[in-house]
Formats: structure tokens, C-alpha cells, sequence
């Protein structure tokens, strides 16, 4: 990521020239207090995982729903819909670390792979990133192209429902999530 960024800077500047010296300590400034809330919100996840760990919260959990007789495809749509309400309001990184301590020892009780829970974390996390209210890329995509935020929702519409079925597919079909792993592995 860092050298990333050292090459987008060294492009900004001095190949498209759209960055200016003089506004380099302004975008610091603001990259900086993008950073610090992002490391705020990991900070508190990673605390919020710590005190979940250690009061055994996510195996009481994952006891009442085996308990409760939910079926695996049961949990996976419940899942899904969490981590895409979740997702519309939430970093995917402050979700992932509140939310996989909690999902992962259900869903190894369930028989459920954990190549295959992550993998449809992150497509409902990616999806959250592309649908208002949070949507960081709605944002990014409307500053990169003129456009207002509501033209580049109304724009990203018809991908996002291939992503929710691309999340169905993904979510049911584990196959598909597990082939490649258990051919290394």
C-alpha cells in the first residue's frame, strides 16, 4: 500500500500534473485524518474482539443457534443479510474484525468451510461499499466523475444486482469457493 502511494503521488505530480506541490501538505491533512479514523474504528474492533474472545461470547453464541437447530443455509442467509446491512454503514475492515469472531466458531459448528465464510464476507462487504447510505465507492466514483453521488447510484444500480446474484451463487454454491483451495490443499 505504501508503495502504492508513493507511486500514485509520483504519477499525480509529475505525469498528469493535477496535483500541485503547494497542495501536497492539504492532502496529507486529509489522508491523515481518513487514516486516523480508520485506525480509530480497527482499534476498537480489535478491543471489541479482545473482550468477545475472552468472555467466550461468540461460543455461547454459537451454542444457542446450533441449539436452535438453524440450518446451515439458514445461517448463510442470515449472514448475508447482516453483513449487508452492516457493510451500508461500516468500514469492511471495522466489520470483518467486529463480526468474524463472532460468525466463525458458528460457522465451523454448522460445517460450514472458512475459505468459503470469508469469501462471502468480502462480496457482501464489497457490495456494502458500492450502496448508499456509507458507500465509499459511490463517493470516490462521484469525485473522480463529476457525476452527484444519487447519478452514480442510480449508475451503479444494474452492478449491484449482479453482485447480490453473484452473492447468492457464491453463498450456495460452495463449490465454487472451495475448489481452488482443496486442489492446493
Amino acid at each position: 500500500a505504501a508503495v502504492a502511494a508513493v507511486y500514485a503521488f509520483f504519477i499525480a505530480v509529475f505525469v498528469y500534473r493535477d496535483l500541485k506541490m503547494k497542495d501536497v501538505p492539504h492532502v496529507l491533512l486529509e489522508s491523515a485524518k481518513v487514516t486516523i479514523m480508520l485506525m480509530f474504528i480497527v482499534a476498537n474492533a480489535l478491543l471489541f474482539a479482545h473482550v468477545l474472545t475472552t468472555e467466550r461470547i461468540p461460543q455461547a453464541i454459537a451454542e444457542a443457534i446450533v441449539g436452535m437447530g438453524m440450518a446451515p443455509w439458514q445461517f448463510l442467509l442470515v449472514v448475508n443479510l447482516l453483513l449487508l446491512v452492516a457493510g451500508m454503514f461500516m468500514e469492511p475492515t471495522g466489520v470483518i474484525l467486529i463480526l468474524a469472531p463472532i460468525l466463525f466458531p458458528i460457522a465451523t459448528r454448522l460445517g460450514i468451510d472458512p475459505v468459503h465464510l470469508g469469501i462471502i464476507m468480502v462480496v457482501n462487504l464489497e457490495i456494502g461499499m458500492v450502496t448508499p447510505p456509507v458507500g465509499l465507492n459511490l463517493f470516490v466514483t462521484s469525485g473522480i466523475t463529476n457525476m452527484s453521488v444519487a447519478q452514480v447510484v442510480r449508475a451503479a444500480l444494474p452492478w449491484t444486482l449482479i453482485l447480490l446474484a453473484f452473492l447468492a451463487v457464491v453463498t450456495y454454491v460452495p463449490a465454487i469457493t472451495t475448489f481452488l483451495p482443496e486442489l492446493l490443499f
